[in-house]
């Protein structure tokens, strides 16, 4: 959930990374192979570099899944967006949950300061970072410009006693699983032949398959 708000892509049916450090990128995809279920594979791209002028070599992660998307937009409060997302409280289950949140969203969009035991962490969803201000117990100054806001992670934040944890629903809103009961194979006629495959839904006229929605025709 870090890595995927701080540097992350939800789109329609998928949820992808795309990052420099090779290592990184390979830990995201065990972490959400092992989260998921889902097979996450690396992959070699390049993507344009604004300050270089050119392209860079990166590592893809990416993974097709309505569900998934949808339940991460669910997480961020519906508009996945680096600057429009909220803070996925979700990840306030437990302690442990919550750190390992901090760990990855730190290592997208954070740095490690050197003059003292601390992390900051950079963004300009004012919203996002004063959301998780009051859960780490920092005071938090936002830039009014409407440039890039720092927000300062101490290592021994734990001992301020500000971690409250929270239960929220981890599975998509209104979705369900289904169960197959049967399946007939039918074979239709014609100059070429092909299997048609006929679902019968109740009570709902929808079921994903492989990740993707699939609905019920007329």
């Amino acid at each position: 959930m870090g890595a995927t708000c701080a540097d992350g892509t939800v789109g329609p049916n998928y949820v992808s990374l795309v990052v420099n450090d090779e290592g990184f990128a390979g830990r995201y995809a065990a972490s959400l192979t092992a989260s998921t279920g889902l097979a996450a594979r690396l992959e070699p791209v390049t993507r344009p570099s604004g300050f270089l002028q050119r392209d860079l070599p990166g590592f893809r992660v990416r993974v097709v899944s309505s569900y998934l998307a949808d339940v991460m937009r669910q997480y961020v409060g519906g508009d996945a967006h680096h600057m429009r997302q909220g803070f996925p409280r979700v990840v306030l289950r437990d302690l442990d949950s919550f750190n390992g949140f901090l760990d990855g969203y730190a290592d997208g969009d954070g740095y490690r300061i050197k003059r003292w035991q601390a992390r900051a962490i950079a963004s300009a969803n004012v919203p996002f970072l004063a959301e998780l201000a009051v859960v780490i117990g920092a005071r938090f100054t936002p830039v009014t410009s409407g440039k890039v806001s720092h927000l300062i992670v101490s290592d021994r934040w734990e001992r301020r006693g500000t971690f409250v944890p929270e239960t929220h629903p981890v599975h998509l809103i209104e979705s369900q699983a289904a169960t197959v009961r049967e399946v007939l194979p039918r074979t239709a006629t014609g100059a070429k032949p092909f299997t048609l495959h006929r679902y019968r839904l109740e009570p709902h006229p929808s079921f994903l398959v492989s990740g993707h929605v699939v609905r019920a025709a007329g």
